[in-house]
């Protein structure tokens, strides 16, 4: 109980904008606190790291939970602003995860987000061999999780994934660019459909 006071304290004194009660933990680092938008009953676990430097900034519905240690960088340069972040109502985004937001990211409402997950909506350029691939720039197609999603634990999403309402994707799999139908369950590297909820 003492614990929660303390990170209401810290949430009060952080100066991000939010629209209720805003619960943050030892150890976190907030940039761009203007571009950030929280809704009711949000909680930062500790030693989260929060860029929010970007063109839209960083958007959650109420009821949004960020597990320990947990990374949002909305920019992937210095060279280009990124798009950011829009996350819905009543999401646990797990523990140790990087959301890397350059070409946008959006997170359905009531979707969980599993453990040690990280999503990429940023490619490098790659191909031009005369040219080093550090030096061919980046391209964004923005990635987008459904409402009522389960992302299982150790998953990789990269850009351009359009992950359906009601799916759940195995732990440890690769979701490559592409559609994944609504209520699929989906596994493997590169992530593949295995079946259908409700049938």
């Amino acid at each position: 109980m003492a614990e929660r006071i303390i990170m209401l304290i810290r949430g009060f004194l952080s100066f991000v904008n939010h629209k209720g009660i805003l619960f943050v933990g030892n150890g976190v680092k907030i940039k761009g606190k203007k571009l950030i938008h929280f809704g009711r009953g949000i909680s930062v676990d500790d030693s989260c790291y929060i860029d929010a430097v970007s063109t839209e900034g960083i958007r959650f519905g109420d009821g949004v939970s960020m597990g320990k240690r947990t990374v949002i960088e909305c920019s992937g340069s210095l060279k280009f602003l990124g798009k950011g972040i829009k996350v819905g109502n009543n999401v646990g985004l797990g523990r140790d995860c990087f959301y890397g937001c350059a070409g946008g990211i959006q997170i359905g409402s009531d979707t969980i987000i599993g453990n040690y997950v990280s999503i990429h909506s940023e490619n490098h350029n790659a191909g031009d061999t005369t040219v080093p691939i550090r030096l061919q720039g980046v391209n964004h197609k923005g990635i987008v999780i459904g409402n009522d999603c389960w992302i299982g634990a150790k998953v990789t999403i990269l850009d351009g994934a359009n992950i359906g309402d009601g799916c759940i994707i195995a732990a440890g799999s690769v979701v490559t660019a592409g559609n994944y139908e609504s209520l699929g369950i989906y596994g493997g590297i590169p992530a593949k459909l295995l079946k259908r909820r409700g049938v």
